[in-house]
């Protein structure tokens, strides 16, 4: 992406010009075309000339006396319309000798056309309008180079660094001081930057912001596309941006070389940015450090469904998340996968109201054979999303640590006993319990182990002695003389339900704190 510095010139407007201490000493008075007086002044040029437009390239500021034009109405007229078709920002005329009211001829030309007629009052040396505004010209250009060659120094050396896609993202929003957006083609928001508070006001309002943004620029929205050779993937946004637009335009297209330096070199190796995203807005729901209505406007920005929609919260082991992206896609569900921590994936099902949460679940899950897949109850209020998806968490922990015979969709309801010591295995009750309990065998370290394996497999077969010695590939005689050895070290009856039950919670607490 290239950008010229004479095509984003910083300038002032009309407005700002008359503002000015210099020239509000002449008191100006605008006498046509005050609906444009937020033109951009790129130059002031003083000319007497009558055909003083081919001497023009568009933008100027022209200051003149009309000593050449007075007495010659069609002179007057043509010398606005030259301005006109020059592209003129403005005219202004000194009064004095040569016109000493405001001549009609040229106001109601100037007013035809839509350009800006100032006339001043006081006598007034132009040298001095020339010099402040082109002063301050040349100072606001170059700032904005300077602005633009630090955050491309910032950037690159964020980018040599290795920082991550959201740190360059703050830094852009830092130099902007507003908020800012990355988005695919889709207009699908995949990364923001900014004061939170701003940015939540952004998504919140994002439908419209989207379509607008697919126009033209406008009160601050300032954009660049994303992309190289030839191919578009998408755009970043300035919103709300404050200073002028060709120093937001300079700031974006800085931001966009950047962005797509940092995509190049990160290669197929790194996530996504659309990965990246769904990943941060998942995280965040199934922590709860974020109140879920602080996320709301960032999954409907994200392309989710969440109006009047049966959210199902899912937990995937062992299970490719671009896998379950194309499933999802397969099966014409709206949804949002992301990968956890753990081997884990997390999976955010928006269904209709009418939809079959249960049936389209389970459609799910059969498309991912030697996985397993872990869901909460449906919910349909977004409140109830993160407690959700820390339910199928939780089940997707308890299935982790071993239960056999396991449904397509497991839920709370499979994981039984299990799933309550892994709630509860944090707890140091919990804690000493299971090491009290079982420290006859924890205390050594020699066959402690090989008995302790010995023991989960027996309580995990409901007492099955044959069955335990098949897994075990010992003989019937061999794993009573272990069984014997284990009810010795633990001082307990493991024939006597209780005391054997009491092991087993033991040991599933001891499995779970061990992870």
């Amino acid at each position: 992406m290239t950008t010229t510095l004479d095509h984003l010139e910083p300038a002032l407007s009309v407005r700002q010009v008359l503002t000015l201490e210099r020239v509000l000493a002449g008191e100006p008075e605008v006498v046509a075309g005050a609906a444009q007086l937020d033109r951009a002044v790129r130059w002031v040029h003083v000319a007497e000339a009558p055909d003083v437009g081919v001497m023009l390239t568009g933008g100027e500021m022209v200051l003149t006396t009309g000593v050449l034009l007075a007495g010659d109405e069609g002179a007057q007229a043509e010398y606005i319309q030259s301005l006109h078709r020059a592209e003129a920002a403005a005219v202004v005329l000194g009064l004095g000798r040569a016109f000493p009211a405001p001549p009609d001829v040229m106001r109601r030309a100037a007013e035809r056309c839509g350009l800006p007629m100032v006339v001043l009052h006081r006598p007034f040396p132009f040298a001095e309008l020339t010099e402040e505004v082109q002063s301050r010209l040349v100072r606001r250009k170059f700032a904005a180079v300077s602005l633009s060659e630090a955050v491309r120094t910032s950037l690159t050396g964020l980018i040599t660094a290795g920082a991550p896609l959201q740190r360059l993202l703050d830094d852009v929003a830092q130099h902007s001081a507003c908020p800012v957006v990355v988005t695919n083609l889709a207009h699908r928001v995949l990364a923001t930057a900014g004061e939170r508070p701003a940015v939540d006001d952004v998504l919140r309002d994002w439908e419209r912001i989207a379509r607008q943004a697919g126009g033209s620029e406008g009160d601050g929205w300032i954009r660049a596309e994303l992309g190289g050779r030839g191919e578009r993937w998408g755009q970043i946004l300035l919103c709300g941006y404050r200073g002028d637009t060709a120093t937001g335009r300079l700031l974006a297209d800085r931001a966009a070389e950047a962005l797509v330096l940092h995509r190049m070199l990160a290669g197929n190796s790194a996530h996504t940015w659309e990965e990246q995203s769904a990943q941060s807005l998942l995280t965040d729901l199934v922590s709860g450090v974020v109140p879920a209505r602080q996320l709301l406007p960032r999954a409907r920005a994200a392309g989710l469904p969440v109006n009047r929609r049966t959210f199902v919260p899912l937990v995937v082991r062992d299970g490719d998340p671009a896998e379950l992206d194309r499933v999802l896609r397969l099966l014409g569900l709206s949804g949002i996968v992301a990968e956890l921590a753990d081997g884990a994936t997390a999976v955010l099902l928006s269904l209709a109201r009418d939809q079959d949460a249960s049936v389209l679940t389970a459609n799910f899950a059969a498309r991912l054979p030697q996985t397993v897949v872990a869901a909460a109850d449906p919910r349909t209020a977004w409140d109830d999303v993160p407690a959700g998806m820390r339910e199928a968490q939780h089940v997707a922990d308890a299935v982790a640590s071993g239960i056999l015979d396991l449904p397509a969709v497991v839920r709370l309801k499979d994981v039984h006993l299990r799933g309550l010591i892994r709630l509860l295995r944090d707890d140091p009750q919990v804690q000493s319990f299971a090491e009290r309990e079982l420290d006859g065998l924890l205390c050594d370290t020699g066959s402690g182990d090989g008995l302790l394996a010995v023991l989960r497999t027996y309580l995990a077969t409901g007492r099955n002695k044959s069955r335990t010695a098949q897994l075990h590939h010992v003989s019937r005689p061999a794993l009573y003389r272990r069984l014997e050895a284990i009810q010795g070290r633990l001082g307990v009856d493991l024939d006597d339900f209780e005391q054997a039950a009491s092991v087993h919670i033991a040991l599933l607490a001891h499995d779970a704190q061990q992870g």
